[in-house]
């Protein structure tokens, strides 16, 4: 396993170790206090321990070597991770909105029970520990730039989104007004569909060749216009492939130079950029003459 596999899995461990403690409790909480919301908040927090465990699994295979099959390597499988996650966190979500606005419905024609307080107390510890969970991870995935471990991340956001729907309709209902703890179920529901839809977006653009940012290309081409020898940049095209980014790049240099010199050239603009910019796996450079 490579030193960012072993990270990722580290960050993994550590959430799924933190989900189950969490799930456990809100869902004892939910049960106690008789708070449907809780419940919800409960198993949300079980599926990202199977979301976690999807992580897991699309790193590792995202950085086998490349092979004669596939010789441009395996990052994408980390984008099919993270699409795989944005279907399960939608499905969770539904699953949650449908089973609130059931009990919407039920509170026309019974009473809703009055959650307890035990409920209101889970739901204040799960934000706080879910948004901590968000800010390591998210953290961890900017390092590594990991698409799988910024959706797991965004996960543990909605998390903490989640349960401040909870805390919300607990309080409301503790207040009197018992159908706000089924109803931010379906609050809950609005917040989880849209993780899932920014999650979906961000791996599918890496899966069909996106372009890099504005500000990353920009940043390229004032490494490579750095450089005296090169006159001008002909073209300059990026593409995300999974965490990596490839380059094509035409840059323009004086017709006088032997090859041998343009060639050394083109090779120190090459170096230049894969250091400044980790996430380069490669760069193809053309030379022009001026």
């Amino acid at each position: 396993m490579d030193k960012r596999s072993d990270q990722a899995m580290k960050v993994s461990m550590v959430s799924i170790a933190v989900n189950l403690l969490l799930s456990l409790g809100k869902l004892a909480a939910g049960l106690i206090a008789h708070s449907g919301a809780m419940v919800s908040d409960a198993v949300h927090s079980a599926s990202d321990i199977f979301s976690t465990v999807v992580v897991v699994i699309g790193v590792k295979l995202s950085g086998k070597a490349a092979d004669r099959e596939h010789p441009f390597g395996h990052e994408r499988l980390e984008c099919v991770a993270a699409i795989v996650l944005a279907v399960i966190l939608l499905i969770t979500g539904l699953f949650i909105g449908l089973a609130g606005a059931r009990r919407v419905l039920d509170s026309q024609s019974e009473a809703l029970p009055m959650p307890g307080l035990l409920a209101l107390v889970a739901a204040l510890v799960s934000i706080a520990v879910k948004e901590g969970m968000f800010w390591y991870t998210r953290g961890y995935a900017r390092r590594l730039g990991s698409s799988a471990l910024m959706a797991d991340a965004w996960h543990h956001r909605s998390d903490a989104l989640s349960s401040i729907g909870a805390l919300v309709g607990i309080a409301g209902a503790r207040m009197g007004l018992t159908v706000l703890d089924p109803l931010a179920s379906v609050v809950i529901c609005a917040f989880i569909a849209k993780a899932a839809f920014d999650i979906f977006r961000d791996a599918v653009n890496k899966m069909v060749d996106h372009s890099a940012d504005a500000a990353t290309e920009a940043a390229i081409r004032a490494c490579v216009a750095g450089h005296a020898e090169v006159k001008r940049i002909d073209l300059l095209r990026t593409r995300e492939f999974g965490n990596k980014l490839y380059i094509d790049l035409e840059i323009a240099m004086d017709e006088h130079l032997t090859l041998a010199q343009a060639h050394a050239i083109a090779e120190d603009v090459h170096d230049d950029v894969e250091r400044a910019f980790p996430q380069v796996k490669h760069i193809m450079i053309h030379v022009n003459p001026a």
